[in-house]
């Protein structure tokens, strides 16, 4: 018995579209009014002429009585007939003209999400003019298929990028493999080396794409406790320095403020080291980069990469903290990066309660990469060892005087 049923499930007719369902309501409406404006009018009608022709003291059994009431009878079946009959025709017109309206409209959204589920991502929804929720619902489908094609760009250029990182030391290794296979070549400290150089690579990959994964899940652990600005500003510098000065590019310590952030110093040093990464790399030799910082108010505190280099077009500023975004693709990955590092520093700035913005006038014009955090409020807890002060001994590196020009920090020797 189920069997039938199912069958008769599957072959029952589909049920009627919303525009059906809307003019069939509308039609009901119509239909409604027009039967309750006929009984009211047969009701109340009579009533009233009566009373009238009582007032006017005419004899209801007299002739005349009677030929009146017969004309006011034909006259109010016609008129109220000829006046329902009209609206309800011209009812009728104007919900189908919406109907068709709405049906147009609600077409071309299903027509363009199905083209857009297919891969279709150019397509648009034209305006439908039928209203506000209408209009929003439009630009909602528009603004949808523009980010899936930016998405969609962004993937292809991923899976572009992953490919070559994999190939080239994939590569290296088999050649190595087979050199020593074909007796090319003796297995030693060269050849050791060289694998070892490709499969670092490799895990720089992994631990890449690792990172921004967890940037996207916000899962970055930070241990946020008071920390000096200016230390966490110092020590950016100065673990950069020895990259800006192989590329002829200047890197000076700008204002700095002595306040204290509630922030995790590994985490901030490696959004730091991300930022000052990114300007190198698209700041030309004999260009600068400058390291700043600012109290904005009582519960924030800025900290400014700014740099004199290509600059951001406009276009490509709402999309500069995307996973993989690269504002030149016709950079190699090795000269443009691989696009992720100011995901992963957006995240770190998010992690600790506060943000990462850009902003440039244009290319060629520089940009500013400006991160904010939570000033560092004392708490009422009791602590085992107060917080450090910045500039004295438990500090890591000491206070630098407030400066109003760039410096220059000079590099740390070290016995590499």
């Amino acid at each position: 018995m189920s069997a039938p049923r199912s069958d008769a499930r599957r072959t029952r007719r589909p049920r009627s579209g919303f525009t059906t369902r809307l003019f069939i309501a509308q039609t009901i409406v119509i239909a409604a009014g027009a039967g309750a404006s006929a009984l009211v009018a047969w009701t109340v009608a009579p009533h009233l002429f009566h009373t009238h022709m009582a007032h006017a003291g005419l004899p209801t059994t007299s002739p005349q009585a009677k030929h009146v009431e017969e004309a006011f009878a034909s006259s109010l079946v016609v008129s109220v007939s000829v006046a329902l009959l009209s609206s309800v025709v011209l009812a009728l017109v104007v919900s189908w003209l919406i109907t068709r309206r709405v049906r147009r409209s609600i077409g071309a959204v299903v027509t363009s999400t199905a083209n857009i589920a297919a891969g279709n991502h150019a397509i648009r929804v034209p305006p439908s003019r039928l209203g506000r929720e209408f209009s929003d619902l439009t630009r909602s489908v528009n603004r949808l298929a523009e980010q899936i094609d930016t998405t969609e760009e962004i993937r292809q250029q991923m899976l572009s990028d992953l490919a070559h990182e994999l190939r080239t030391p994939i590569t290296t290794i088999t050649a190595q493999i087979e050199a020593a296979e074909d007796g090319i070549r003796t297995p030693g400290a060269q050849m050791y080396g060289v694998i070892r150089s490709a499969t670092g690579r490799l895990k720089r990959l992994a631990d890449d794409i690792d990172a921004v994964s967890r940037a996207g899940e916000r899962q970055l652990r930070v241990e946020a406790e008071p920390t000096a600005v200016n230390d966490i500003t110092t020590a950016a510098v100065r673990e950069a320095q020895p990259g800006y000065d192989a590329v002829g590019i200047h890197l000076g310590l700008g204002p700095t403020t002595t306040d204290l952030v509630d922030a995790d110093r590994a985490r901030i040093g490696q959004t730091l080291a991300n930022l000052l990464s990114n300007a190198r790399r698209h700041t030309p030799p004999g260009g600068s980069v400058t390291v700043s910082s600012r109290r904005r108010d009582h519960n924030l505190i800025d900290i400014i990469v700014e740099d004199t280099g290509e600059g951001i077009a406009s276009e490509h500023l709402p999309h500069i903290f995307d996973r993989f975004y690269r504002t030149d693709t016709s950079r190699s990955r090795d000269a443009g990066g691989s696009g992720i590092g100011l995901t992963i520093a957006r995240a770190l700035a998010e992690a600790h309660d506060g943000s990462l913005t850009a902003t440039s006038r244009g290319p060629g014009q520089g940009a500013q990469f400006t991160l904010t955090l939570p000033v560092y409020k004392r708490r009422n807890t009791k602590r085992e060892h107060p917080p450090p002060e910045p500039g004295t001994a438990s500090s890591p590196l000491p206070r630098p005087p407030l400066q109003r020009t760039p410096q220059r920090i000079p590099a740390r020797k070290t016995n590499r």
